[in-house]
């Protein structure tokens, strides 16, 4: 691996190399989509759409300007596969599998790129953690197109069946929503199948959890021995599913265009399933056009929150909105200091947390209310919750992507690439040194009302 940290002579930083690195993959997969080769007529998609699907594939976001199954070649849909899945793991875990392969040191430059690419705390082990990531994707994602080739083999036939095995088994693990089914169906044919369903279930959870939660999973086993991150992961994770999957339920439970018409148990397995792919998986087994009001609101939230650190899903993450919650409950408790499974929760994490949520919350809205001006056609909702998939990597629409102006898909872009490198990684990276001198100077307190 050959990555000095410099370009033009100017020294750059890792959060730099992490954004500069993404969007390099996303112009070469962009290009590639722009070849006639890539569509099945053999006509070129055009720039901003194959950049669109390049950015929507890296991101591991979904939305889709063109039809995936139909319109796209079995060099567009590898094309597509290949960024899928160097998205999901990282560019920078990919290349250092090749080194490692090429018998390449990783230097010390390196490993801080690769720190700042896992969100990880500390230099030790990085190497030997991205080795685990990979075996663990290869080994998650064969099994699931192992379990998924049962259904698809005998449907579409042995060589059609494994490539749509393997295709949605990526696809699902990486959460990046993209499906072969074709006619902009997703999996709805799906809704009642036990296999698919709750295969990509859990490849959606699996992926979305993170590596460092399932490793500690697979060493410690014990509760009591998890880290205190992988506790708050766990408990935030299985809260969220519950929530969606009753919320859902029963909102969706009499709508006869989503679950009115379906058995009470294929009803509770369609539940789970759109709650669960509101993590940033992006697919889905009913129409969420069809969906009630409460339910599309249910999905923002869901959607905006995501999945969580050091996983292939997007959003503002699970312990960011934990540690939110932890807080006001601390406040409202009457605690000088967050704190959770008592343990303390430092000022600068919450610090953290609360201005990724509240920059994150800003940028959809605004990039909303700008898009509902040069796309005044459709309805705020669904530029809002267009908005938030964009944001949260999710992947799930109301059927207006295809339908925005060019203005308004840049737009989209620039949100499925921040959520997915992350927004203090882009305010890093554009930022100036930051001074991390500790001051002598303490200013006096100013009071201020608040409530």
């Amino acid at each position: 691996m050959d990555i000095k940290g410099k370009i033009g002579g100017f020294r750059l930083k890792p959060a730099q190399i992490l954004v500069i690195g993404f969007l390099a993959i996303i112009f070469i997969g962009g290009v590639l989509l722009n070849l006639p080769i890539a569509s099945q007529s053999g006509k070129s998609v055009g720039f901003i759409d194959a950049m669109f699907t390049a950015t929507s594939a890296v991101c591991v976001t979904g939305l889709a300007v063109v039809d995936t199954g139909t319109h796209w070649s079995l060099f567009g849909k590898s094309v597509i596969l290949t960024l899928i899945q160097v998205g999901g793991l990282g560019f920078m875990t990919m290349a250092t599998m090749m080194a490692i392969v090429l018998g390449k040191k990783i230097s010390l430059k390196e490993r801080l790129i690769i720190q700042e690419a896992l969100n990880q705390n500390s230099l030790s082990g990085l190497v030997r953690f991205s080795k685990h990531i990979v075996i663990l994707t290869f080994i998650v994602e064969g099994l699931g197109a192992l379990f998924l080739s049962f259904r698809f083999i005998p449907q579409f036939g042995w060589s059609t069946g494994i490539a749509y095995s393997i295709f949605h088994s990526i696809s699902a693990f990486c959460n990046a929503g993209f499906d072969l089914i074709g006619n902009g169906r997703g999996l709805t044919p799906y809704v009642s199948d036990p296999i698919v369903s709750l295969v990509i279930i859990f490849l959606i959870i699996i992926g979305g959890i993170g590596f460092s939660v399932v490793t500690d999973l697979i060493t410690k086993k014990r509760w009591n021995k998890f880290f205190f991150h992988t506790k708050m992961v766990l408990l935030i994770t299985t809260g969220l599913l519950v929530l969606g999957f009753v919320g859902f339920t029963v909102l969706e439970w009499s709508n006869p265009d989503t679950l009115g018409s379906l058995t009470t148990g294929n009803k509770l397995l369609a539940g789970f399933f759109q709650s669960t792919t509101t993590r940033t998986a992006g697919f889905n087994t009913v129409d969420f056009g069809s969906m009630t009001t409460a339910s599309k609101i249910l999905t923002i939230m869901l959607m905006f929150i995501g999945g969580s650190p050091a996983s292939t899903a997007g959003g503002i993450k699970t312990t960011t909105f934990g540690i939110i919650m932890v807080t006001v409950i601390s406040v409202i408790r009457g605690k000088e200091e967050t704190e959770f499974f008592k343990r303390r929760i430092s000022w600068n994490i919450v610090n953290r947390a609360i201005t990724l949520a509240i920059i994150g919350i800003l940028l959809v809205i605004s990039t909303s209310m700008i898009i509902s001006i040069t796309d005044s056609q459709f309805q705020f909702m669904d530029l809002f919750f267009e908005a938030v998939s964009a944001f949260g990597t999710v992947g799930l629409s109301l059927g207006i992507t295809s339908q925005l102006s060019t203005f308004a898909k840049l737009l989209i872009m620039f949100l499925m690439f921040a959520g997915r490198v992350g927004i203090l990684t882009i305010a890093f990276a554009l930022a100036h040194k930051q001074n991390k001198t500790v001051s002598d100077i303490r200013y006096p307190q100013g009071k201020i009302m608040i409530g």
